[in-house]
């Protein structure tokens, strides 16, 4: 699992599997301060949020797997849209527990057990929602966060939503998608940094990585990593 830094200065190459290779990936992947939003995702070369497959894991390898892992031990939870907990099914992250974000409350095809323990499942959703949440969840010990509805468009407020995650202690948020979620939130201005994996293939799917954005965004890359397969790996900060 090689992987050489291409930016802000080429390094020399490091092996993400051995100890020294996970030091240096947790300081390439370190947060700049306490609160922080980060969008985790991977595409293909022209933009495709899923491979052949139709989901992620036809994009994914071993390094960017490794990289996901590094990016959830050093957050504080892990966000994710209830479309992306239905197609991908998400297991529970090792390291972090997980926030769901869902308008209708349905979270069918989920593979979160029924005896998760208390802390590790935060759901986020409308008053009308939580029902559906408690009969497609099925886990007692899930935190339901029932939220207003967002002032410009229908569904969460997104920015209550954060607001409500850093009240319980978890500043640094690390979002997995789906495409519909990661978009919405760089709308609400609440994103501050971007890790976007890229695989060397082209997607016949047309699953765009970030669609509705209603403005153009400027961006400083800060990191840019490649390894021996020609996947990259880059953090992008969203400038202002």
């Amino acid at each position: 699992m090689i992987l050489r830094r291409l930016h802000p200065e080429p390094g020399a190459e490091i092996d993400a599997g051995s100890d020294e290779g996970r030091a240096a990936l947790d300081d390439f992947y370190a947060y700049p301060r306490e609160r922080w939003l980060r969008l985790n995702f991977i595409a293909s070369v022209n933009g495709q949020a899923a491979g052949s497959d139709g989901t992620s894991d036809s994009l994914t390898n071993r390094v960017d797997r490794r990289i996901l892992g590094t990016i959830r031990r050093l957050g504080d939870l892990v966000l994710v849209g209830a479309g992306s907990l239905r197609t991908e099914g998400y297991f529970l992250p090792k390291t972090a527990p997980l926030a769901i974000v869902t308008t209708s409350g349905d979270l069918t095809g989920h593979r979160i057990p029924d005896d998760v323990a208390a802390g590790r499942i935060i759901v986020l959703c409308p008053s009308a929602a939580a029902p559906a949440v408690r009969s497609t969840l099925r886990a007692p010990a899930a935190s339901i966060i029932e939220l207003g509805a967002s002032p410009d468009r229908p569904g969460v407020d997104l920015a209550a939503a954060i607001d409500a995650l850093h009240a319980l202690g978890y500043h640094r948020i690390v979002c997995e998608g789906g495409p519909t979620l990661a978009g919405q939130l760089v709308n609400a201005g609440l994103v501050d940094e971007l890790c976007l994996s890229t695989s060397p293939q082209l997607s016949a799917l047309v699953m765009p990585v970030l669609p509705g954005l209603t403005s153009a965004h400027a961006l400083q890359l800060t990191l840019l990593l490649a390894d021996a397969d020609g996947q990259l790996y880059a953090r992008w900060r969203l400038a202002g």
